[in-house]
């Protein structure tokens, strides 16, 4: 289904949801993933608490399940430097479902910006909950790390 928009916040169904939203923020960014990866822990679960440090170019989640810290992508040469800042819903949720998409330089597999879309699981709002410029390589490497 379509993204509903209430004010100025989009929602949507399924996990699904999230990649339409990281593609149209992306577009709007002037750098368009085009290349994306679902976060999940080594427990199989789906959902995670998410913090970042968008100057630094780190994030990490935190599996809602078994309470597994991951730092995502290259976000390991960062970590030293991070301040990680949690982030929550509008509606004061701070449990999502992620999916990252990445945008690569030209006739490369190399990444170029990375993009972290989250959908709450409370009400369902999706996001890009944080970007940055990346240059992080290897499109495929990173995204199975994310």
């Amino acid at each position: 289904m379509p993204l509903r928009k209430k004010g100025r916040y989009r929602y949507g169904d399924g996990p699904e949801d999230i990649r339409t939203e990281v593609e149209r923020y992306s577009k709007s960014n002037a750098y368009p993933a085009t290349r994306f990866a679902a976060s999940a822990c080594a427990c199989g679960h789906h959902v995670f608490s998410l913090e970042s440090d968008e100057e630094a170019g780190a994030a990490r989640r935190i599996c809602t399940a078994c309470g597994h810290v991951h730092l995502m992508g290259d976000s390991a040469d960062y970590a030293d430097e991070a301040e990680f800042g949690a982030h929550s819903c509008v509606c004061g949720e701070e449990a999502f479902e992620l999916l990252s998409g990445v945008a690569l330089y030209a006739d490369s597999n190399d990444v170029r910006w990375l993009y972290i879309g989250c959908r709450c699981t409370q009400c369902s709002l999706v996001g890009v909950f944080a970007d940055w410029k990346s240059e992080s390589g290897d499109a495929d490497a990173f995204l199975a790390a994310v």
